[in-house]
């Protein structure tokens, strides 16, 4: 297929609950999604890339740039597909979120195109999934369990901790005095290192699922030495960003479990080959979120619809995040999200909530 032209759309939506971070509390999301546009297809993807560089290198600007500077000129203005596009992006260094934008945004057309959903396309085999959902870090203890506790009450599956040194051995206890059979997992976003072994083997005596990313997102040999010392499963975040990255931790030992971010391995064909890899191994995924909105959403749904995502992922309900989404909302029914089953990703933007939500956008003719 030609592209003719892609327009960059920035919004700018309002978080219905306020986003812990290092730097500071977030109170909106920064969205960029890519609309593709041909002869007789269109297409939507989102690059996740945030507003700064604290989870990966990337951010929206940068993004942005790159997208419109370096890699819209190598669609050229022959036909391509979207399986074409890691090979014509592969002289550009880094930068997975926004080959993952366009990616999905091409994929999305040719979905379209062929009258197949997305999640015929990846190879999902169910027509639901579980709800998970993460709970940041809390004043207090007991705010935490009110919190996790509203979550329980809505129906989600599985519930996810933050933690951190000196917030971590306390708050999970309690909440697993709560909720006893509930099932928790932890992240630590990279906030150890090897010498706190002795601290963190404290959290096996909760029967977590796993504990995410516990070390540096290049610390595979560290990641290894610390599992040697746990019994909790240690799962890989940050540090998987392609296969190779995959079968690097897994042959190291780094770790048995991986969640599975189509935008930071680069998109979703990467995805599926990281999951097709860990089904040979046996090994466990699921599908991470990024605060996306309805567009990413639906992609990350179709993903984890495929056999090898066998714990349940950060997909929850459009609401967990935004008071009104720039697509339909994505609802729980019975503690389960729907994959979309319409032709591409099953979603559009809502042309009032774009136009309401949208800071700039910027259309780039390719070739």
């Amino acid at each position: 297929m030609i592209v003719h032209h892609v327009t960059l759309h920035r919004l700018r939506l309002p978080l219905a609950t306020p986003f812990r971070r290092a730097s500071g509390t977030e109170q909106h999301r920064e969205v960029l999604l890519v609309e593709a546009v041909g002869e007789e297809f269109f297409g939507w993807g989102e690059c996740v890339a945030e507003a700064e560089p604290t989870y990966s290198p990337e951010y929206v600007e940068s993004s942005a740039h790159v997208i419109e500077k370096f890699l819209l000129p190598r669609l050229g203005t022959q036909k391509v597909r979207a399986t074409d596009l890691a090979s014509r992006f592969s002289r550009i260094k880094g930068h997975a979120m926004a080959k993952a934008g366009i990616e999905a945004a091409m994929l999305d057309a040719e979905c379209r195109k062929f009258g197949e959903s997305f999640a015929q396309r990846l190879g999902a085999t169910r027509d639901r999934v579980p709800a998970g959902v993460a709970v940041g870090m809390q004043p207090t203890v007991g705010e935490l369990v009110d919190a996790v506790g509203a979550y329980v009450a809505e129906g989600y599956q599985r519930v996810k901790l933050k933690i951190e040194p000196g917030n971590d051995v306390a708050p999970v206890a309690a909440v697993r005095e709560a909720f006893p059979t509930l099932a928790l997992q932890v992240d630590a976003n990279g906030s150890y290192t090897v010498a706190d072994a002795a601290h963190l083997a404290q959290l096996d005596a909760f029967d977590l699922l796993l504990i995410e990313q516990p070390l540096g997102d290049d610390d595979f040999l560290g990641h290894a030495e610390l599992a040697r010392h746990l019994r909790t499963p240690i799962c890989l975040d940050e540090s998987i960003t392609s296969r190779r990255t995959a079968e690097l931790a897994l042959t190291l030992g780094s770790c048995r479990v991986i969640n599975i971010k189509a935008g930071r391995v680069g998109g979703f064909m990467e995805a599926v080959r990281i999951h097709d890899l860990c089904v040979s191994r046996n090994v466990p995924v699921w599908c991470g979120g990024m605060l996306e909105t309805g567009i990413g959403r639906a992609g990350n749904l179709a993903l984890a619809a495929l056999p090898g995502f066998t714990l349940t992922g950060d997909l929850s309900a459009s609401s967990r995040y935004f008071h009104r989404d720039v697509t339909e909302a994505f609802t729980l029914d019975n503690g389960f999200l729907r994959v979309p089953s319409g032709v591409g990703i099953g979603v559009v933007p809502i042309a009032e909530r774009l136009a309401e939500f949208r800071t700039s956008s910027r259309t780039i003719r390719t070739g």
